[in-house]
């Protein structure tokens, strides 16, 4: 039995990527109405430019890299790129402007990944019918973070095919929950037609 908690399609899989995190930023204390206030830098800026250029990019392997990164080193992974070697993920609160005025065709990456930090609004799925349906997106497209087990059939259904189950959360029951519903009423990115079109009356 895989050690793993990487679903592709409706299989578990080892994961062949090696991704690559954001630098943290560092905790800063202000002063406000004369009191310290300690806080995080977090929320949902983009990335710092230190915290791009301190990110370490790893010479081997498959890396899934943060747009950010990517977009500062473009020239420098063309030959990566090339190989099937470079992959990306944003965050939620991203968008997908910089990228596709950059690339025209995207389907130039293997896999395409949307971190969710918090589960909060429905950006992802909002993500995932963008990359598919207007952008064109033909690769794998995985879910990470905070992906809930009830979320992953209406994630197919947007689109994605791939999801990283958080460590600690049964992978099979997860597995299940993409069968949650045998035919679904409304067309998706997945099934486009609904249900009474699909089906012919007698």
């Amino acid at each position: 039995m895989l050690n793993s908690q990487l679903i592709l399609n409706q299989s578990i899989i080892d994961d062949e990527w090696t991704f690559v995190a954001l630098p943290s930023e560092n905790e800063e204390i202000k002063k406000q109405a004369g009191k310290v206030v300690l806080f995080k830098l977090t929320g949902e800026s983009s990335p710092s430019e230190l915290q791009i250029n301190e990110t370490v990019i790893p010479q081997n392997s498959k890396i899934i890299l943060p747009l950010s990164v990517y977009l500062k080193n473009r020239e420098a992974l063309k030959t990566r790129l090339k190989n099937n070697e470079i992959a990306l993920w944003l965050a939620t609160h991203e968008t997908l402007h910089a990228l596709i005025t950059i690339e025209k065709d995207i389907n130039i990456f293997p896999l395409i990944a949307i971190f969710v930090e918090r589960f909060q609004d429905g950006r992802i799925f909002s993500l995932g019918n963008l990359l598919r349906t207007r952008y064109q997106f033909k690769n794998t497209l995985r879910a990470f973070g905070d992906v809930l087990q009830d979320q992953l059939f209406y994630l197919k259904r947007s689109g994605f095919d791939s999801y990283l189950i958080k460590t600690g959360k049964d992978v099979h029951e997860a597995l299940k929950a993409l069968q949650s519903f045998s035919d679904p009423y409304q067309g998706a990115v997945d099934i486009k037609e609904p249900v009474w079109k699909r089906r012919v009356r007698s």
